[in-house]
Formats: C-alpha cells, sequence, structure tokens
C-alpha cells in the first residue's frame, strides 16, 4: 500500500511521460580495445499537447537516457488537438530522406503508426491518427519528420486569428465550400 502511494507521488510531481525510443551502441577503438559508448533518442510530453525529443549521449546506457530526457524537455512544442484526441487537418513533414504523413482519425481508431512516431503520438495524448512514415527507417529521422509535420499543424482558432476573423464564420464558409462541391 505504501509502496503503491510513493508512486502515485513520484507520478504526480512529473507531469511528464517518456518513452526511450532508440539506443545506438556505439565502439571506439583504442590501444586497448574498444571503448563503447551509448547514444540514447528519447521522446518526451504530457500527454496533453506538449511534446520534444532529445538527443543524448554517455559511456553508460541510464545516463545516456537522462541527458535525452533533460534535452527533450528543453525542446517542448505545442501541438492543438482536436478535442484533446487527434489532429485538426492532414499534414506531411520531412527530415533528410524521412517523409511522413500524418492523417486525423474518427473516434475509436487508435494510433496507427510505425514505432518512433507512435512513441512521439502516445507522449503527445493523441489517440486517433493514421500515419505512415515514407523513405528512411532511421529513428532519428522518423522523429524529426514527424516533428516537422506537428508544427505544421494549426487550429481553426488560430487561422482565425491570423486572418482576423471569427471561428464560427471560418467553420461557415467550410461547410458551405464543402456542400458545393458534393452538389456539383
Amino acid at each position: 500500500m505504501n509502496k503503491r502511494n510513493d508512486r502515485n507521488d513520484r507520478e504526480e510531481q512529473s507531469e511528464f511521460v517518456d518513452r526511450l525510443v532508440h539506443i545506438n551502441r556505439v565502439a571506439k577503438v583504442v590501444k586497448g580495445g574498444r571503448r563503447f559508448g551509448f547514444a540514447a533518442l528519447v521522446v518526451i510530453g504530457d500527454q496533453k499537447g506538449r511534446v520534444g525529443f532529445g538527443h543524448g549521449k554517455a559511456r553508460e546506457v541510464p545516463e545516456a537516457i537522462r541527458k535525452a530526457a533533460e534535452a527533450a524537455k528543453r525542446n517542448l512544442v505545442r501541438v492543438p488537438l482536436r478535442e484533446g484526441r487527434t489532429l485538426h487537418h492532414d499534414v506531411a513533414g520531412r527530415h533528410g530522406a524521412g517523409k511522413v504523413v500524418l492523417r486525423a482519425a474518427p473516434p475509436g481508431t487508435g494510433i496507427i503508426a510505425g514505432g518512433p512516431m507512435r512513441a512521439v503520438f502516445e507522449t503527445l495524448g493523441v489517440q486517433d491518427v493514421v500515419a505512415k512514415s515514407i523513405g528512411t527507417s532511421n529513428p532519428y529521422n522518423m522523429v524529426r519528420a514527424t516533428f516537422d509535420a506537428l508544427k505544421a499543424e494549426d487550429s481553426p482558432r488560430g487561422v482565425a486569428a491570423r486572418r482576423g476573423l471569427k471561428v464560427s464564420t471560418l467553420q461557415a464558409r467550410r461547410r458551405v465550400v464543402d456542400g458545393g462541391r458534393a452538389d456539383s
């Protein structure tokens, strides 16, 4: 019983959830043999629309993960979510040879995405999304391409503010345009 209370207290102190995406072992050849080091890629988020990723290197795995988590906390971005569960619109992103396509999905779809992208969406708090990675399967480039796409995500409130309109006017225009296409 006491352990459970301690665990709940620790989870409340840390508002962030972190996911280890990838660990890479690297070797440096020296006179006496090989010296091993580790590089870690960590995604961190509050499951309410804020997410970040970080890269850490050290001689020990736990130290590399800790450094990556600290770097991730410094690089947090806010992503607007529709109803707190999915994206507002479809979006594509790229980084190097990595390309990703993210699509909003209806309730109950779940997270349909590959490993590194799945970690980003789980820590972001997205519950319904369909994502496809095209090109590289390198986790670093996939995560960076996903963040590139998420930075392009915009909410109707943000678009309305930029255009100097009310959100209801913007939504009404969208219904008229969609209705006009269906009749044609």
